[in-house]
């Protein structure tokens, strides 16, 4: 790993929030780095008020959005809530069904089949919507590139409102609204929205037409920090919102399938990060493994019970998915040994019998080991499908267009993208990837690298500067967990081996004569021996709470660790 100190913010800004906030100067340094620069832009920081969402009207489209909808409700029209299989989707489709059914019972839901129908508004969904005699869709977390599809629904004369939050192409639907802020000639000032936020919108929309206010939706709003965690958008301006209030319903009064996730930890309190790995994951593993409908079954079932069932089923498929992962990610890595392919500038495997609902958590798993370019292929239908994922600074969906010849179709982003091909093109496609990476990659990026925020001593970490750090939470994109590089540490003599495989490592580390901190370093159980031998260690990690029986002490996460 390599260490690379953030570049130090404008010093006139540092002092003037030192003063005007009367806070440390790390902590005017962390705020100027997440671009706060005055009084009042640190009080929106801290203090998010529901007050400050945008007018949803100021959304291209969303009057005629909520127009139809009403018109639909007036009209006594069946209308069908449609999104993707991921948690944004179904936490949308949730979100959106639940609300509308709270007045209007003619409500239906789809997720397409992962497997049988792909990503997206299906052709069979909008068949499913005819022979159900089905006028109306809203689409939500997908739609912004089907033109065809909605032509095909069009005919049909199946009206569509489209909520996405993806890139558009030139060319837009022809649906009767749509919803995405990142339109060229949308002027709505916040572009980060997930497909669940522009959902949210809509029903902020249609609350207000019917004389609700903000705090009539709130308890929509465990869905939607839900749906933030997941997605990994940016949390902030809006993002921040609406995370920071559907955490407290989370915490406070979640719905009941969320309740009944929650119930299978002894968490206390939950984070964004208890969101993101324990929530999220169970979420995902209804579509990856079995269907997506178990997922909103789940998210709109108000009986406590029934949650709990539900969500003991979607905790065997994660439980599914966690061994196929697993046993997948250990396959991959045997084949790149046997293939003599350590050394490569990119990573690509393949086996027929690979589970397609995996193989994308297998690439980042495969990043974890040989931190390069990754693709997992494997047998769908008579072609072959992959999932690819990339490292910090590399473009893939750009290294992917260089490899198009080999390509029956592709699509994605920078850190990842999805493709099939023909069985005979793997190899030629396999060489030409390895080439292009080669040709375009940076030897740096081939090395995974932490980003510092500030140098400290543990002296710095008083009781009102630990206090005012927590409440930069909720962290996430933009807003990360501050990370930390504290220099010449040592361990107490109370450093220990843990974990079933003894594979995590247990520290209690002083500076000089500062406070002590405990410390957790996962998967550097290897390093005992060193940190027995009284070094000194310089020490790269964010603070967390470590959570026992009902004691919360502050522990150091060790991302990285040099002895001196």
């Amino acid at each position: 790993m390599r260490w690379s100190l953030k570049q130090k913010p404008n010093p006139e800004i540092v002092q003037h929030l030192i003063h005007s906030l009367n806070v440390s100067p790390l902590i005017a340094t962390l705020l100027a780095q997440r671009g706060v620069k005055t009084f009042e832009e640190a009080k929106k920081f801290f203090r998010p008020e529901l007050t400050d969402l945008y007018n949803p009207y100021l959304m291209k489209d969303m009057d005629k959005a909520v127009a139809r909808i009403e018109k639909a409700i007036e009209t006594n029209e069946r209308i069908l809530v449609f999104g993707d299989y991921d948690v944004d989707g179904t936490t949308a489709v949730a979100l959106m069904s639940s609300y509308l059914k709270s007045f209007y019972p003619d409500v239906d839901t789809y997720i397409p089949d992962r497997y049988a129908e792909g990503y997206g508004i299906s052709n069979q969904g909008i068949d499913y919507a005819e022979d159900n005699e089905i006028t109306l869709i809203i689409a939500l977390d997908c739609g912004i590139k089907s033109i065809d599809k909605i032509a095909y629904a069009n005919k049909k004369g199946i009206d569509f409102v489209i909520c996405d939050h993806h890139l558009p192409s030139n060319e837009i639907p022809n649906a009767v609204a749509v919803l995405d802020p990142k339109q060229k000639d949308c002027n709505y000032p916040f572009k980060e929205l997930c497909g669940c936020g522009v959902g949210f919108k809509l029903i902020q929309a249609l609350a207000a037409n019917r004389n609700q206010t903000i705090e009539d939706l709130i308890p929509y709003l465990d869905l939607v920090a839900t749906a933030i965690a997941a997605d990994i958008v940016p949390i902030v301006d809006e993002n921040r919102i609406l995370a920071y209030y559907g955490l407290q319903v989370i915490n406070n009064n979640p719905r009941p399938g969320i309740l009944a996730m929650m119930k299978q930890f002894s968490i206390k309190e939950f984070t964004i990060t208890d969101v993101v790995f324990k929530i999220a994951p169970r979420i995902n593993a209804a579509g990856r493994i079995k269907h997506g409908n178990y997922a909103v079954r789940l998210l709109t079932e108000f009986n406590l019970n029934e949650a709990i069932e539900c969500a003991k089923e979607i905790d065997e498929f994660n439980q599914d998915r966690r061994v196929l992962d697993q046993q997948i990610t250990e396959e991959a890595l045997q084949q790149i040994v046997n293939n003599n392919e350590e050394t490569q500038y990119t990573s690509v495997v393949y086996h027929e019998t690979w589970h397609k609902g995996v193989i994308g958590i297998v690439a980042s798993r495969l990043i974890e080991t040989y931190y390069r370019p990754t693709l997992v292929f494997t047998k769908s239908g008579d072609k072959l499908a992959a999932s690819a994922r990339s490292v910090k600074g590399f473009d893939v969906y750009q290294a992917l267009e260089k490899c198009s010849e080999y390509l029956v179709q592709f699509g994605g982003h920078m850190y990842a993208a999805g493709l099939t091909l023909e069985e005979a093109q793997y190899d030629l496609f396999k060489n030409k990837f390895e080439e292009v990476v080669k040709a375009s990659i940076k030897e740096e990026q081939l090395i995974e690298e932490i980003e510092i925020d500030a140098l400290v001593d543990f002296n710095e970490f008083d009781e009102k500067t630990l206090r005012i750090l927590k409440q930069f939470e909720p962290h996430g994109p933009e807003n990360m967990s501050p990370v930390f590089l504290t220099q010449n540490v040592f361990d107490t003599g109370k450093a220990q081996a843990i974990g079933k495989n003894n594979e995590h490592l247990r520290l209690f580390v002083k500076q000089n004569n500062s406070q002590g901190f405990a410390a957790i370093a996962f998967k550097k159980g290897y390093l005992l021996n060193e940190t027995k031998n009284l070094k000194l260690i310089n020490m790269v990690y964010s603070l967390s709470e470590n959570q026992w029986k009902d004691k919360i002490t502050v522990q150091l996460h060790i991302k990285d660790l040099g002895f001196v």
